[in-house]
């Protein structure tokens, strides 16, 4: 159960994340995506602007095949090549995390901690991030605030991460000193508050405009669907491969064990 090992088995399950998150992405993300980009051209080619005293069109997406990477290579090869170099690095970076923690999180096997640290991962760094500041699709945001608004999203995700960090490491220490119940709720009330009151603090984004309620909302829910798809393999597929090698590394000890004893 080297750190060698574990990350082995997190490049393996986060490939299989990226496969499964880019069939979510594909299947039910790129229609709002469409949606999205249909409206961004709509309202360009209705509004024409004047350009050294001459007129022309609004830009279209469907003009990029001509210049640079067309849309349907954007929904497929692209798509596909992000989220399997994401998974993969993603996995690697988890069972890392997944390797430090092993054996310092009370009485928890290395399966079981993995499995809490692979949960924690997608509430620190997918989910409360998302619920703060929520992906937004083409044709929403000004492009002057696209430099804010991302430090803003990295910097609540940093805020989040260390928090996270904090807890599980002040819950683990006092369910040794203690109770496990309440070093949990220790550690959950923690990281909620320190949640809390960073979000309350951090400014709003609000660019949305006039865009259509229903697009947006399937756009966000087709997001945050790839993202629970992309964190649940991965955390199901490395805890099974840790629970694997955990129970060929018991099962080896075991043997020297009895043979020593003989």
């Amino acid at each position: 159960m080297s750190p060698r090992t574990f990350l082995v088995h997190g490049l393996l399950a986060g490939l299989l994340a990226g496969l499964a998150a880019f069939a979510v992405a594909f299947t039910v993300g790129e229609p709002p995506i469409d949606d999205a980009i249909a409206l961004e051209e709509s309202a360009a080619a209705s509004e024409p602007h004047s350009h050294d005293g001459t007129e022309e069109e609004g830009h279209s997406h469907a003009d990029e095949g001509e210049s640079g990477i067309s849309r349907g290579q954007q929904a497929g090869p692209g798509l596909a090549t992000a989220t399997l170099a994401v998974g993969t690095a993603l996995g690697g970076l988890v069972a890392l995390a997944a390797a430090a923690v092993m054996g310092r999180i009370g009485r928890l096997t290395p399966p079981q901690s993995t499995a809490l640290v692979a949960a924690v991962g997608f509430v620190a760094v997918a989910l409360v991030p998302f619920l703060k500041y929520p992906a937004v699709p083409p044709a929403v945001g000004s492009g002057d605030t696209i430099g804010s608004r991302t430090a803003l999203y990295f910097t609540f995700l940093l805020v989040s991460v260390v928090a996270a960090g904090v807890a599980l490491a002040a819950a683990s220490r006092l369910a040794r000193a203690g109770s496990a119940y309440a070093a949990t709720a220790v550690g959950v009330a923690g990281y909620v508050g320190a949640v809390v009151v960073a979000g309350a603090l951090m400014p709003r984004v609000d660019e949305l405009g006039a865009f259509p309620a229903d697009v947006l909302w399937q756009f966000r829910l087709s997001s945050l669907l790839t993202l629970a798809t992309l964190w649940a393999v991965l955390g199901f597929a490395l805890t099974g491969l840790v629970g694997r090698s955990w129970r060929t590394h018991v099962a080896a000890t075991d043997r020297r064990a009895l043979a020593a004893s003989l």
